[in-house]
């Protein structure tokens, strides 16, 4: 067990059956079992509550032409309470990613820690840009894009103008997109396209795809 836990293998992925706790740092196993979640709104509200994530279930949004969600929920409390609503899994996956990820590289590149994420939204009824008839993940719920990170020392970190860069928020930024990779399954950032170059697409459909 020890050899295991340096390996960076939290405990809870040495029994798939204990419960999961988003206080701990995310393991290998950690993606799928929230990805497990889908379909299981009351057990998913229940991680987060466990985890001490303050959370409401959001209003249905009757499935209708493969878009809407029963799963949605809201976060209140901290770095994530202006959110949207978003399914369940993904808003336990960017729990995750903010405790674990977030907060560690804000401190270690920029001395600060993350107070807000701005975004360009989560549920939106439409087709993946360029396939048409192809579902986007946002059409249920699934999917979230981040556009900056608000410090606490004032600072604005924006994907749009600090990607590019060769400076300490630019190295966050990358922090934050290789980091989101261990709990999403699939971060779309502007290395993946232009379309990209102003956010980072984060959800927890069935392709995995790290860019």
């Amino acid at each position: 067990m020890i050899a295991a836990i340096a390996a960076g293998i939290v405990l809870s992925d040495l029994d798939h059956y204990a419960p999961l706790d988003l206080r701990e740092p995310p393991g290998f196993l950690t993606q799928w079992r929230l990805r497990a979640l889908k379909g299981d709104p009351e057990g998913c509200v229940a991680v987060l509550r466990r985890s001490q994530v303050a959370v409401r279930r959001a209003p249905e949004r009757r499935l209708a032409n493969s878009c809407g969600y029963s799963d949605g929920v809201t976060l209140s409390g901290g770095a994530l309470s202006k959110l949207p609503v978003m399914s369940c899994p993904l808003a336990a996956a960017v729990v995750s990613w903010e405790r674990h990820v977030l907060q560690p590289a804000a401190q270690a590149r920029l001395g600060a820690r993350v107070v807000g994420l701005r975004h360009l939204g989560a549920y939106s009824c439409r087709d993946i840009a360029g396939r048409p008839g192809r579902r986007s993940q946002h059409a249920t719920g699934n999917a979230l894009d981040v556009a900056a990170f608000e410090l606490s020392d004032g600072n604005l970190v924006s994907v749009a103008s600090d990607w590019s860069r060769d400076t300490p928020k630019a190295a966050f930024l990358r922090d934050a997109r290789s980091g989101a990779c261990g709990v999403m399954a699939g971060v779309l950032s502007p290395d993946w396209n232009a379309a990209h170059r102003d956010h980072f697409h984060l959800d927890m459909g069935r392709l995995d795809v790290c860019r």
